[in-house]
């Protein structure tokens, strides 16, 4: 294959499993075969797998030069690949020469993608059609070395890539500069690529790299025991062509049997923002598209963090020893060491946490008292206090990471009273939950502290409408097992109407919220806020929660299947 070159290949640490480092989940089949047939359009095509593993894409890229009458001797001259591991790369050759593929080590090498990457890219040697499924392993999993390369690789393509990234990442930057102009790239990539924070400026590059991007995503997850979805990224560069993105959304793996780019080519196109929106809004018509990005520009609208600031709850280090329910703080005589808290958000049920609801919690016997010791010697406090914490150090709970860096280890840090709470894993909306009791909360819900002149009970309500329920699905982001996350910076970023938030009943929409009548509190605030007080027609009211319900929907049909990822 023209272009090969020698080289070391660079180890990965050792900690952690060798299929979790090497991210070695196989791709299916029945991927393996659209990947390829997507990519490789005539005989003359130079075809790329970056981290072929043991063959499986390789084999499904030979079918389709076999179809398109390509020798099995002529296949090396087309088809090339690489793989760190050198057992996977000796099985990928053996697999192959099994079906009469004279390929050997120097078409299927060993070595890592990211320095043959840039070598590559030195000598111009480039690809019509790059296939495959790049390893999923996270930045501290990579030895220093290949972090290195890897990184270097993503700042020659002025990315400024940071310790939350990906190896999939400069995966797909690599490859996409690798690939020839009226190139296709046909990868499987999480999803995340269309909704996290770290990913933005890898989407502003794609929408620049490719002419139009097609996204197919699932509704079942596709790999057994990894709670993670993927997408498969599909990107065509046609030199100053820019035609968009579009999405085509399956049931599951088998309907790509059946599945041609005439089935989906006509899908709409939605023209690519080349900022750092999140590419979730494109399950969305354009219309919708259009109406979110005009009200995103509407000065009325305020963000959350204009009227308050978000934080994350308390960080115990060590939920078990410092979350007490009545009882344990009965049994220790702790009463004068605790204060409320908050620990999931099915204990709060509605837009007020009230002292009721949290004597309710209380009697459920709720783990809701937080250990909360003064800052003076041990033996100074009190013996049942001093007992609790002994029985914690010789069962080592003072030896977990974050007890074993304060000093001392019992005292929880930044403990204090929020004027409201927010939900941070949301199954079906988010929510704003005034607090009127002095309880705290844990990590699995933010903090809310209202700037100077906000009327809290008016927020609370104001927050459940459709336009920011609609939003709040685009600005988040979603897990395979469909729950929303918003965390401090997404949820300042949310927009909300308050121009007539005054006229709303905060204790009537309380009592709806607690009943889980949603859609009877969007009917309640909807008309006060977004047509009274934005102008904005009962058409564009509807879309809004169109968006929202559209959305939510998608994420909460996540759902696993039985379907693996296997050679």
């Amino acid at each position: 294959m023209e272009g090969e070159v020698e080289g070391e290949v660079a180890p990965l640490k050792q900690k952690a499993s060798d299929q979790k480092l090497r991210g070695g989940y196989y791709t299916p089949r029945p991927i393996s075969d659209f990947l390829a047939r997507y990519a490789i359009r005539s005989a003359n095509t130079k075809a790329l797998e970056p981290s072929c593993g043991d063959g499986n894409v390789l084999e499904a890229a030979v079918d389709v030069f076999l179809d398109l009458g390509v020798s099995k001797k002529s296949i090396p001259e087309v088809l090339m690949g690489l793989e760190i591991n050198p057992g996977e790369a000796r099985r990928a050759i053996s697999r192959l020469n099994a079906s009469g593929i004279p390929v050997s080590d120097r078409d299927i090498i060993v070595g890592d993608f990211f320095r043959y990457c840039r070598r590559y890219l030195d000598g111009q040697v480039y690809f019509n059609a790059v296939i495959g499924n790049p390893p999923f392993i996270r930045y501290q999993n990579l030895s220093e070395e290949l972090r290195t390369v890897a990184f270097d690789l993503m700042h020659s393509a002025g990315l400024h890539p940071n310790r939350l990234v990906n190896a999939w990442v400069p995966f797909l930057v690599g490859s996409t500069l690798l690939l020839a102009d009226r190139g296709r790239l046909a990868m499987v990539i999480p999803a995340e690529l269309l909704q996290v924070s770290y990913t933005a400026e890898l989407r502003q590059f794609l929408s620049r790299a490719y002419s139009r991007i097609t996204l197919i995503t699932f509704k079942r997850l596709l790999f057994e025991g990894v709670q993670q979805e993927v997408v498969l990224f599909l990107g065509e560069k046609n030199g100053t062509e820019r035609k968009g993105i579009r999405t085509i959304e399956l049931e599951g793996i088998d309907d790509l049997a059946t599945c041609d780019e005439a089935d989906f080519s006509s899908g709409e196109l939605k023209p690519l923002d080349h900022s750092t929106e999140k590419w979730t809004q494109y399950f969305l018509t354009g219309a919708e598209i259009e109406l979110l990005r005009r009200l995103r520009r509407d000065p009325r609208l305020k963000r959350l963090g204009d009227v308050a600031g978000v934080d994350v709850g308390v960080v115990t280090g060590l939920n078990e020893f410092f979350i007490l329910n009545q009882e344990k703080t009965k049994e220790y005589e702790l009463g004068t060491y605790t204060i409320p808290i908050v620990c999931r958000s099915s204990h709060l049920s509605g837009i007020i946490f009230s002292k009721a609801d949290l004597r309710a919690n209380r009697e459920k016997n709720y783990p809701s008292l937080l250990l909360n010791v003064p800052g003076i010697p041990k033996e100074k406090l009190s013996k049942s206090l001093r007992q609790y914490i002994e029985d914690g150090e010789r069962r080592g709970l003072n030896n977990g990471y974050k007890c074993s860096i304060r000093d001392p280890w019992y005292m929880v840090p930044s403990v204090w009273t929020p004027d409201a709470f927010m939900l941070r894993q949301i199954h079906s909306y988010p929510k704003i939950i005034l607090n009127e009791t002095r309880a705290t909360s844990t990590d699995t819900i933010h903090r809310v502290r209202f700037h100077s002149g906000t009327e809290g009970k008016a927020l609370a309500a104001a927050f459940l409408n459709s336009l920011t329920l609609a939003f709040s699905e685009v600005i988040g982001r979603s897990y395979g097992g469909g729950v929303l996350e918003l965390e401090p910076t997404e949820a300042e970023n949310l927009p909300i109407p308050l121009i007539g938030s005054e006229k709303l009943d905060s204790e009537f929409i309380n009592e709806l919220a607690v009943s889980n009548s949603i859609r009877q509190v969007l009917d309640n605030a909807d008309p006060v806020l977004l047509c009274d007080g934005l102008g904005l027609s009962i058409k564009e009211t509807e879309m809004l929660r169109g968006i929202w319900e559209k959305l939510r929907d998608r994420r909460n049909g996540r759902r696993h299947t039985s379907t693996r990822k296997s050679s």
